[in-house]
């Protein structure tokens, strides 16, 4: 038996959600052939689990797949590009992978602390474009939160409207002055 550890829990539990399975935590434990206590070593609650997968499949389904498709230096362009590909991919996700979007409005959307913590590497990422103080994210954070409506899900439901790419833009040009 190999060892048991955090990552090895969330990639169970990313396996069973594949799987279309429901997840419980004794059926995580069974698959990894520990007790279900023994989960609790590595998470203190069900809640802390599904934010430790959540937060991990965000990262491979959304941070990690936004690459430059733009060859500019002006840094204010290569910031449009990347919150372009930000919004389109969490949009994609809303159309392809209904269950885990709602796992991920429920476990994370829904926890304004766990979501700003969840898009620290975005602010990072925002702050090294842009050339800002990496140790402070409030310039990043409100260029995310400006970007609101294309990513929080209570506003899901207008993504797919003809309009959505003319709203980013207005959105875009109401900031870029700003940064």
């Amino acid at each position: 038996m190999s060892r048991v550890t955090n990552d090895s829990i969330i990639q169970t539990v990313e396996e069973l959600l594949k799987d279309g399975e429901t997840v419980t935590l004794s059926k995580v434990a069974q698959k990894l052939n520990i007790t279900h206590p023994a989960l609790y070593k590595h998470f203190k609650n069900k809640d802390e689990l599904w934010t430790a997968v959540l937060i991990n499949w965000f990262n491979s389904e959304v941070f990690q797949k936004i690459v430059p498709t733009t060859t500019d230096t002006d840094a204010k362009v290569v910031l449009k590009d990347w919150l372009w590909q930000f919004v389109n991919l969490k949009r994609q996700i809303a159309n392809t992978d209904a269950r885990m979007f709602a796992l991920n409005t429920k476990y994370i959307d829904e926890r304004p602390f766990v979501l700003r913590d969840m898009l620290q590497d975005s602010y990072a990422k925002i702050n090294t474009i842009m050339g800002y103080d990496p140790q402070n994210n409030l310039k990043a954070e409100a260029i995310m939160s400006a970007f609101a409506v294309f990513t929080a899900p209570s506003f899901k439901e207008t993504w797919n409207s003809p309009d959505y790419e003319e709203r980013f833009n207005a959105i875009w040009t109401l900031i870029e002055p700003s940064l």
